[in-house]
Parts: C-alpha cells; sequence; structure tokens
C-alpha cells in the first residue's frame, strides 16, 4: 500500500511536532519542515525514537521566503508521491513590540510586518507552492489562534495576522472543493509546550490563561495534533470552511 505524503512546517516543536508524531503513529510518510537545521533534526529524533520505524523526512526551510515554494516543489517531487494533506503549524509571536501608547510608528510597523511574515506568508507560500502537487481529496489546515478572536495585546499584529487566515481558508474551501480538497483552520487557545512565547510565560500571565478556561487547564500540543490528524481523515472529510477552536472554553462560539 503506498503511504499518504503528509506535510507539517512548523514541525521542529509544539504543536507542529506533536503533529508529525501524530501521522507517523498512522505510518504515513510525513515531510517535516522548519527552519533551523538542528531543532529539526532533534524532532526528528525524538519521534523515531519514540515511534520505531517511522517514516520522516527533514527539510529545512524558512516559508517566509516566496523563492522557499520552487525548493519545497523540487523536494516534493523527488518523492515521487503526491501531497495528501499540508498542516502549516509555522508561526510566531513577533519579538518586537511598540507599546499600546504613545508607540513608535516604526517599531509598530516591523511588528506588523513580522506578524504578517511569520503566521500568514509561510502559509500562504506552502499552500500555493504545494497545490499543484497535492492529490484530489487531499486536506489543508492552517493554524490560527485564539487571539484571531480576542486580540493579542500591544499592537495587535499577531492576532490580525491569524485572522487573515480565516479569510484564506474560506478562499481556498470554494477554490479546492471541486477537487474534493477540504481546508479548515484551527484555532487553539493558550496550550503548553509550545515554545511560542520564546523563553516562556511569566508564572503570572500563565495563571492568568489557565484560569479563563472553563476547564482550568492549559491545552497539549497532542490535543492539537488529534484534531489536524480528523480533518485529514476519512471521517473528517466532509468538514471544510471551518475555524475550529480548541481552547478548553477560554473563548465560547463562534
Amino acid at each position: 500500500m503506498v503511504p499518504r505524503l503528509i506535510v507539517v512546517t512548523g514541525a521542529s516543536a509544539g504543536i507542529g511536532k506533536a503533529t508529525a508524531k501524530r501521522f507517523a503513529d498512522n505510518n504515513d510518510k510525513v515531510l517535516l519542515i522548519a527552519r533551523g537545521r538542528d531543532r529539526l533534526t532533534r524532532a526528528v529524533e525524538e519521534i523515531e525514537a519514540s515511534v520505531p520505524g517511522a517514516d520522516l523526512e527533514p527539510l529545512a526551510l524558512d516559508l517566509s521566503d516566496a523563492a522557499s515554494a520552487q525548493t519545497l516543489q523540487h523536494h516534493i517531487k523527488a518523492t515521487g508521491l503526491p501531497v495528501n494533506s499540508l498542516l502549516c503549524c509555522a508561526g510566531s509571536v513577533p519579538r518586537s513590540e511598540g507599546g499600546p501608547e504613545g508607540t513608535d510608528v516604526a517599531a509598530t510597523l516591523t511588528e506588523w510586518q513580522e506578524a504578517y511574515e511569520a503566521n500568514v506568508l509561510t502559509s500562504v507560500i506552502a499552500v500555493e507552492g504545494l497545490l499543484p502537487l497535492m492529490s484530489d481529496g487531499g486536506s489543508v489546515v492552517l493554524y490560527s489562534s485564539v487571539a484571531a478572536y480576542r486580540g493579542s495585546g500591544g499592537t495587535g499584529g499577531y492576532g490580525a495576522a491569524k485572522a487573515a487566515l480565516h479569510s484564506y481558508v474560506h478562499t481556498l474551501a470554494t477554490r479546492l472543493g471541486p477537487r474534493g480538497i477540504s481546508a479548515n483552520a484551527i484555532a487553539p487557545g493558550y496550550v503548553a509546550g509550545t515554545e511560542l512565547f520564546g523563553d516562556g510565560l511569566p508564572a503570572a500571565r500563565e495563571t492568568m490563561l489557565v484560569r479563563q478556561t472553563a476547564l482550568r487547564r492549559a491545552g497539549e500540543p497532542a490535543e492539537i495534533a488529534e484534531l489536524g490528524f480528523y480533518l485529514c481523515s476519512p471521517p473528517g472529510g466532509y468538514v471544510t470552511s471551518q475555524i475550529l477552536q480548541i481552547n478548553g472554553g477560554s473563548h465560547h462560539g463562534a
């Protein structure tokens, strides 16, 4: 039986790594993409240690650069397999910040540009680059955030960038529907162990985020990965053009 080829971006840590592992558990062939070669190598080694015989292939690539699309296409063609599913987990919170009041315009612009490049362009470049190589009946999953609904503090570039993915998902679902390809977004709340916040959240902020949930706990990367796996499985095939929140009840409804 020919394995499915699954492409996961942002696969060196957190939700992306957990997602790659979930598909490896299913005996799929997984292409793991991330910018940092060393971290990506460690992620592959960790997954292989827990999933003996996993069919994993790492590719160090910066998907905020449009030229990376051609590199990705060449790499996929070399596998001889069509892409069954693409899960765009790459993203980050900008390190540059202007303050909410009296902010410097240049600093604010830098923050918004960084947020857009890291959270929107990484998805758009991967999707548009791989669509010609995707099999009909496949799946595209983008990763948004609860911040798209509630804002992200500061000048708001991160939350706004994630919200841009919602419109893109609906556009993709309409474009790809005739090919039987589903397109959805997952919007997680606070998930522990993702490295999204660099060196970690201050204890007081982490406590606040946990208290905001109905379940009174943080999410786990494996829980988010399971939802992504479902959306790329036959039972999830009729789900498309949806933004699925998974946040422990920290934000209710759409």
